[in-house]
């Protein structure tokens, strides 16, 4: 290589003195919580408890998202290259950015997106074990439950009545439903 020429990683020269384009990287691969992050970071540079504040706000009606997910998450992001640290906030708080790599590792895994999703309810679960519950306990169990997913209701619809987008009211309208079906559920246990 001439001292005029500069290596170029995505440039090949093939035996015969062509020079080939190589495809740009491919972006790796990444799980749903790491998905629900690097879309949280589309709107700009976060922190681990402001991502755990907006996933709790945005869909945590249909995934949630755990402290620990987070805190987990972000250096592995990070050591993959989706992530870089942004400036220091306030006591010491960490903001991460969202890199072009990130970018790409999103919208790969948005197009992935294929087949049926697995449910997985905490509470569904509770029921289908509560035979091994006193009838104290499971008149508690769901009465409990009822309030919960009542006070839910509630701020679904008001979610669903603000939005705009028509992506995210149909999430919305969504989580609405699933809460209805939720309740619909208790309602069919008899007492």
């Amino acid at each position: 290589m001439s001292a005029c020429e500069v290596a170029q990683p995505w440039r090949s020269a093939a035996p015969d003195g062509t020079v080939a384009r190589m495809p740009a990287p491919r972006a790796p691969a990444v799980n749903a919580t790491a998905a629900a992050l690097l879309g949280l970071l589309h709107e700009g540079p976060m922190s681990g408890g402001q991502l755990v504040a907006a996933a709790g706000e945005r869909f945590g009606a249909f995934f949630s998202v755990t402290r620990s997910q987070v805190y987990r998450e972000l250096p592995a992001l990070a050591a993959a290259g989706l992530l870089e640290r942004g400036e220091q906030g306030p006591r010491a708080s960490q903001k991460y950015v969202l890199t072009a790599q990130g970018k790409r590792a999103f919208r790969a895994w948005l197009a992935a997106g294929r087949g049926a999703d697995s449910l997985r309810s905490p509470l569904v679960l509770r029921l289908l074990h509560a035979r091994t519950l006193g009838q104290k306990q499971r008149a508690e169990l769901v009465r409990a439950s009822r309030e919960a997913y009542t006070e839910r209701l509630a701020v679904a619809r008001a979610a669903a009545r603000g939005e705009r987008d028509p992506y995210r009211k149909a999430a919305a309208d969504f989580a609405v439903a699933h809460v209805r079906a939720v309740l619909k559920l208790l309602d069919a246990i008899p007492e």
